[in-house]
């Protein structure tokens, strides 16, 4: 008999459960709290109850799959590793495009000659000398580099050599553009080789925790990973190019959604800690986004799910409007730690700070606030983000921490770095106060509310006159943004909407009007047109409203809280590799191949040969990547011209894409 487990890392918990893979159901799970020091205590926790709850003995374990929402949530909250690119036969101006700059976020940039023209001939040469002058200065202030040459996908030979020598000189990992995607669009390539490589340090700390845990207690099964778009992939490929795990927890979200409902055509709505993500479940598939995932603020290379990930969940932020008179609130996108949750292990701090920022007159600016250390790579940072960094030695009030208005910012690059993590008012924390949770402090929660509470607005009067007014407000404002985000979605599926925003059409005060019912001179009614699976530990605390409000029918199924594990181990193993042929001459057939360009005089000789080459490499990648029993399929794109009454090559692309079952231990 064949036991599966799936784990599911995300932002506040991490999940697990085994599935028994004859019976299809699942049989136990658990649930425990991410602990971000050391993800190994997270992931050992929830594993063992999953394990003891089912009766499951480790060594009945076949296989082990890993999805998770760290990477998501990094870049949705700004976060991760600082980096070097390798930017190899571009301008400056191309580093405006894409998005370059916003993800660089001031990280060095080595700019060189060198790179190759759309047919896949040397442009210029690439000075290696220059290069590991360069990045011999910066081994110690980068944990990792990207590099990116111009027109890679067509002949990546110098971004190959840029990596050996960096790899030589410096040891650290390096990310090559033309591995990540077979698109041209150089900045855009770059953009993700720079995310990837800002992702490769949490990543593999995943990654090996899970498996010191799994060693630890005897499953000796293969461990697989969730890539974006909801196959699997081995965890040694997952390594070397974690990028492919944004979006993994929710593409898991949605093969579970349907593995658990059987529901053909829904949204999907999974809420975390961190995020909200909803995506379109048709014909009981999930859709794939053309354009490569979209994750906070940035367009990828990745393929993945077509999903629309907000930073709003159950550890948002919650924000104060005090512009204008009546004030409001605003949640996310940063995912803070729950005063509630920080009290659970440092009762004692908390509530002495508590209680004093309540016994004062007025609120102060940093009131009920809270920096805890995070640890990590601290490379790269100036004398004041050390000096800020020094002082945090344990968990304690930001005001503590400051010791000028100039420390504010250095406060902020820290929490970026994700070396800190600030503790404030959340949802969590609302629901705590409202009796819909009891997992953490509920009494710190109350206090922490209670404290927001007295914060004025534009005409100088408290927000709410107690805790429990401002929790039911932040739920409610919860409720309001997953409506918007659900909408988003909706209208941004619907064809008859193509040419629309989806987000003005699900602010438009004619649709708010017609979710209300209006009634006057002008009667409006709308409703969403599919069911929605709400997914989350906390949707049953939230989406009742949510479904009552987009009068659709709202579907909350047993396990939901763990569909993410769930998906992890109930999916297939995929990898898929394109080429390209191009015709830079009339009767001259150009194959882009890894190792180089090769020419032919017949058209149909080199398709044939770049057709060979990527099943070749779409079925080692498949076997790497865990995979058996392996199913081939190819496609052909090729693109032609009329010209005087005949056919004109121009260009053709080429797909491979090798599918299987994961591989498992045999006991």
């Amino acid at each position: 008999m064949a036991y599966f487990l799936g784990v599911d890392t995300g932002g506040t918990y991490t999940d697990a459960v085994i599935v028994d893979e004859a019976a299809t159901r699942v049989i136990g799970s658990a649930k425990s709290l991410t602990t971000r020091e050391d993800l190994a205590l997270g992931v050992g926790r929830a594993v063992d109850a999953a394990l003891a709850e089912a009766g499951v003995a480790p060594g009945e374990v076949a296989l082990v799959s890993l999805s998770t929402t760290l990477a998501t949530n990094a870049l949705v909250e700004g976060q991760g590793g600082r980096v070097a690119l390798v930017f190899i036969g571009f301008s400056d101006a191309d580093l405006e495009r894409g998005g370059l700059v916003e993800a660089l976020k001031g990280d060095p940039v080595i700019r060189l000659a060198g790179g190759h023209n759309h047919a896949g001939m040397e442009a210029a040469p690439l000075d290696l000398a220059a290069l590991e002058a360069e990045v011999a200065g910066l081994a110690d202030q980068v944990m990792g580099f990207a590099v990116a040459a111009s027109f890679a996908t067509r002949n990546p030979a110098h971004e190959v050599a840029a990596r050996e020598v960096i790899r030589r000189v410096t040891g650290r990992p390096v990310t090559c553009s033309h591995e990540l995607s077979a698109n041209l669009n150089g900045p855009k390539r770059a953009l993700t080789a720079v995310l990837n490589a800002r992702l490769i340090g949490m990543i593999d700390r995943l990654v090996a925790a899970c498996e010191r845990h799994l060693a630890a207690v005897g499953i000796a099964a293969p461990l697989m990973v969730v890539r974006g778009d909801g196959a699997l992939i081995s965890a040694a490929m997952v390594r070397e190019r974690p990028i492919e795990t944004i979006l993994s927890g929710p593409a898991a979200s949605i093969v579970g959604a349907r593995w658990l409902t059987g529901e053909k055509d829904a949204l999907v709505s999974d809420i975390g800690g961190t995020t909200t993500d909803v995506a379109l479940l048709r014909d009981g598939l999930p859709e794939i986004d053309p354009q490569g995932a979209r994750v906070g603020g940035f367009r990828t290379m990745v393929e993945a799910v077509a999903m629309r990930t907000t930073g709003l969940g159950g550890d948002s932020e919650v924000h104060l409007i005090t512009e204008g008179l009546e004030g409001g609130l605003r949640l996310g996108p940063r995912r803070l730690c729950p005063v509630s949750l920080l009290a659970v292990e440092h009762g004692a701090m908390v509530h002495a700070a508590l209680d004093r920022w309540l016994s004062a007159d007025a609120v102060g600016e940093h009131d009920g606030r809270f920096a805890i250390p995070m640890g990590g790579n601290a490379g790269g940072l100036g004398a004041r983000d050390m000096a800020v960094l020094g002082r945090l030695v344990a968990p304690m009030p930001v005001a503590q921490v400051l010791t000028s208005r100039l420390e504010v910012a250095a406060l902020e690059r820290l929490v970026a770095r994700g070396l800190v993590m600030i503790a404030g008012v959340t949802p969590s924390d609302a629901s705590h106060v409202l009796g819909r949770l009891s997992a953490w402090d509920g009494v710190a929660a109350e206090k922490a509310v209670r404290l927001l509470a007295r914060r004025r607005n534009g005409r100088g009067e408290r927000f709410a006159p107690d805790a429990a007014t401002l929790a039911q407000a932040i739920v409610d404002q919860l409720t309001a943004q997953t409506v918007d985000c659900l909408l988003e979605a909706a209208f941004g599926e619907d064809a008859a909407f193509a040419a629309e925003v989806p987000e003005v059409l699900a602010r438009h005060p004619l649709m708010a009007a017609g979710l209300r019912g209006h009634r006057g001179v002008v009667e409006i009614t709308a409703r969403l047109g599919v069911p929605v699976i709400g997914l989350g530990a906390s949707a049953p605390s939230y989406y009742g409203a949510v479904g009552a409000r987009l009068g659709c029918r709202m579907v909350l199924p047993e396990h939901a809280g763990v569909a993410n594990a769930i998906g992890a181990v109930v999916g297939q193993v995929s990898q898929r590799v394109t080429g390209t042929v191009t015709s830079p001459s009339e009767g001259r057939f150009v194959v882009h191949l890894a190792e180089g360009v090769q020419s032919f005089a017949d058209r149909d000789a080199a398709l044939s040969v770049l057709e060979a080459a990527l099943v070749a490499e779409a079925s080692a990648r498949a076997r790497a990547a865990g995979a058996e029993d392996l199913r081939v399929t190819v496609a052909r794109d090729i693109r032609e011209a009329e010209v005087e009454g005949r056919a004109m090559f121009i260009e053709a692309t080429v797909s491979a894409t090798a599918s299987g079952r994961p591989r498992v231990a045999h006991g």
